[in-house]
């Protein structure tokens, strides 16, 4: 059997045609068209009126600190329940991660951001906000209470790229926000991110730092040190393919969470990530939580039928890397992973090869 994996990589046919037009620029290395063509696909389909390519989602969370200018001693709140790459780049700013746990929605609990804000002994400069699977987090309540409590909103839209609340696209309702195009998201370049933002000195600021800092001269001048982040002209060609096919990839991932949640829809122990109201996600990945059964018996059964699947995010504050860090949780992410298992979500492939899944679960349940 075909190995049926999380999240492959889809091609939308046109990459290879981009790739050929890039040799034969011989504009290989970072910059070229494809890298100006691609940060405009990505405004004109976020809405985004600023954008930069960057070699990762994480090099673009860790410009945006650098540029809101937080620092050493600084508390920056972020999301528990998320992957790590969310909250390193704090680490490499010297400042110092604050975790907030989950509610209902799977995403960062605004009750407990309040919490944090009014008990930490002096005030976070920035929160991290990440929208978990492709869901938005409950955004209204979040954006005002980073405007009420003056701390900077950077929004983790890595895998939520084309998510909306109430018709706005995720990554854009914070001061900055940042989208992955790593190998098993929703699009890909291979590895590579994008961040974006209204603050047009701010996203000038984070490409002069993505570029090394070079000052506006012909030697090279440095009057402060920057970074190697820019995005190469052969992986923007990539992107500039796959963003032309982003809503049929968004209308397959909703198609799959649907055909899991109607074969399951019997089986009562079985709980989904839910969509908010107001909120349209991407389903990039489908994700669900047990009562009864245990999870990693599942990823066996279905290793066994040669299909990939994975706990959900083990939370921060769970972490051996940051066991001395202050957190505000009740429980709640802790379930989540200890209950909760992502399925393979496949937009290459069909209903029938995901039976293949289906069968397992159920033989597991009955």
């Amino acid at each position: 059997m075909n190995r049926l994996f999380l999240s492959p990589p889809h091609m939308s046919g046109k990459e290879q045609q981009y790739i050929n037009e890039v040799f034969e620029s011989n504009y290989i290395a970072p910059l070229g068209a494809f890298v100006n063509r691609f940060e405009e696909s990505t405004k004109r389909y976020t809405g985004a009126s600023h954008a930069l390519a960057l070699s990762s989602a994480t090099a673009g969370l860790h410009l945006a600190l650098r540029v809101l200018g937080i620092g050493s001693g600084d508390l920056v709140l972020a999301s528990t329940f998320t992957f790590i790459g969310s909250v390193n780049a704090i680490l490499y700013q010297g400042a110092e991660p604050v975790f907030i746990d989950s509610d209902e929605s799977w995403n960062l609990s605004p009750t407990l951001l309040k919490q944090a804000i009014h008990t930490l002994p002096q005030k976070p400069k920035a929160l991290i906000l990440t929208h978990l699977y492709g869901q938005v987090a409950k955004l209204d309540e979040i954006v005002a209470i980073c405007k009420e409590e003056g701390i900077y909103l950077i929004e983790d839209a890595a895998e939520s790229l084309g998510a909306t609340y109430e018709g706005k696209q995720s990554g854009t309702f914070g001061d900055m926000g940042v989208y992955s195009f790593n190998g098993n998201k929703i699009l890909t370049t291979s590895g590579g991110g994008v961040l974006v933002s209204e603050n047009e000195a701010w996203i000038e600021k984070a490409k002069f730092l993505s570029t090394q800092a070079k000052e506006p001269f012909l030697h090279y001048e440095h009057k402060e040190y920057g970074y190697n982040y820019r995005m190469s002209n052969v992986l923007a060609a990539i992107g500039v393919a796959q963003m032309e096919v982003l809503a049929e990839r968004i209308k397959r991932k909703r198609e799959i969470f649907d055909f899991y949640y109607n074969e399951f829809s019997g089986i009562e122990e079985i709980a989904w990530m839910p969509e908010i109201a107001g909120s349209c996600g991407n389903r990039w990945l489908s994700t669900l939580m047990f009562r009864d059964q245990d999870p990693l018996k599942i990823i066996q059964a279905l290793e066994a039928v040669n299909a990939e699947s994975r706990p959900l995010w083990k939370p921060m504050h769970l972490q051996p890397l940051f066991k001395q860090n202050r957190a505000f949780v009740d429980g709640t992410s802790e379930q989540f992973y200890h209950q909760g298992l992502c399925l393979p979500s496949p937009t290459a492939s069909s209903n029938e090869e995901l039976l293949r899944v289906v069968e397992v679960i159920k033989q597991q349940c009955s």
